[in-house]
C-alpha cells in the first residue's frame, strides 16, 4: 500500500510532550497508510532516544546541529514517502479519528494549498493563531498594539470565521500544517532563512501566490501545549521579531515600501516594549 501521509515532527528537549504526541497518533490515526518521522534538533536532553524502542514503527533521525525549525523539517521531508506531509509540533496531541476526513477533504479540492485545524490550550482556550491573515499595515497594527476583537472584521486573527467552521483562510499555523509533498517541494519547502517563527506564514503566503487555496478545518481540533516548550527570554524575542522582519523585507521592501517602513517601525517598537517587560 502506498503511503498516504508522512507526519514530520521536530523535537527539541520536550521528550514527554513528544511521547504524548506520538501516543495520540497511534490512538487516533486509523485506516490511513501513514509514517512518522521524528527529527531531533540536537537536544541537550537525550532521553528522546528512549522513545526509539517504545515506538519501533516510527522513524527517528538525530541532527548533529540545531540549525532551526525550517531546516530540520526540510531535511526530514526529504526522507518522507507520503503523498501528503503533516508538519506537527511535538507539543500537540490529536483528539479524534478525523485524519481520514481531512485527507478526503484535501483530495476533493484541486487547488489545495495547505490546511490547519482548530487548536486549544491545556485550559481549553481557543488559540486564535489557528486562523490568520497575511500580515499587512492594518492588521499588524491591530496585532502589535490594539488587540481588539471585532467579529465583523477580517482582522489578523480571522474573527469573522467561527471556531468550528471550515473556510478558506490565508494563514494557518506550523503546529499542524498539511500540504501535498509535491506542492511543498515545488515551492521550495520552508524558507531556511527563518530559524523558527514566521516560516509558516511565509509558506502559506507562497502557496497563495502560486494560486492555491489554504483552509482552516475547524471541525477537527488538537491540544497545543502552547508555551510549555518555549522559554520567553530575549533570545525568543530576537528570533520572533527577527522572523517578522525577514518576512516584510522579503515581500514588502521593494514592492510596498510604505507598508514596509510602517511595519519595520512597528516591529521595532513592539520588540522594545516586550524587552522592557522581561526586566
Amino acid at each position: 500500500m502506498n503511503t498516504k501521509l508522512s507526519i514530520i515532527i521536530v523535537n527539541y528537549n520536550v521528550t514527554q510532550l513528544l511521547r504524548n504526541c506520538l501516543l495520540s497518533i497511534q490512538k487516533y490515526i486509523k485506516g490511513v497508510a501513514y509514517e512518522v518521522v521524528v527529527i531531533d534538533n540536537a537536544s541537550t536532553d537525550v532521553s528522546w532516544k528512549d522513545l526509539i524502542r517504545e515506538f519501533p514503527d516510527f522513524h527517528f533521525i538525530a541532527s548533529e546541529n540545531n540549525d532551526g525549525f525550517a531546516k530540520a523539517n526540510n531535511a526530514a521531508i526529504k526522507t518522507a514517502k507520503g503523498e501528503y506531509i503533516l508538519i506537527l509540533n511535538p507539543d500537540t496531541e490529536l483528539e479524534g479519528f478525523y485524519m481520514d476526513d481531512i485527507l478526503n477533504f484535501a483530495d476533493s479540492h484541486s487547488e489545495f494549498g495547505c490546511l490547519g485545524v482548530r487548536m486549544h490550550d491545556a485550559k481549553g482556550q481557543f488559540l486564535p493563531e489557528s486562523k490568520r491573515s497575511v500580515p499587512d499595515m492594518f492588521n499588524s497594527f491591530e496585532k502589535l498594539f490594539v488587540k481588539f476583537k471585532n467579529n465583523d472584521s477580517k482582522s489578523y486573527y480571522r474573527n469573522d470565521i467561527e471556531e468550528n467552521e471550515i473556510s478558506e483562510v490565508e494563514v494557518i499555523t506550523g503546529a499542524f500544517l498539511l500540504v501535498k509533498k509535491e506542492v511543498y517541494e515545488k515551492v521550495g519547502g520552508l524558507d531556511e532563512a527563518y530559524f523558527m517563527y514566521g516560516e509558516d506564514i511565509d509558506l502559506c503566503y507562497t502557496l497563495l501566490r502560486e494560486g492555491l487555496k489554504n483552509y482552516y478545518y475547524g471541525k477537527a481540533s488538537i491540544l497545543h501545549h502552547k508555551g510549555e516548550s518555549t522559554v520567553k527570554d530575549e533570545l525568543y524575542l530576537k528570533r520572533f521579531y527577527g522572523a517578522m522582519h525577514i518576512f516584510i523585507s522579503k515581500y514588502y521592501k521593494e514592492s510596498k515600501p510604505l507598508q514596509y517602513s510602517f511595519l519595520k517601525a512597528g516591529l521595532k517598537l513592539r520588540h522594545k516594549i516586550e524587552k522592557i517587560k522581561l526586566k
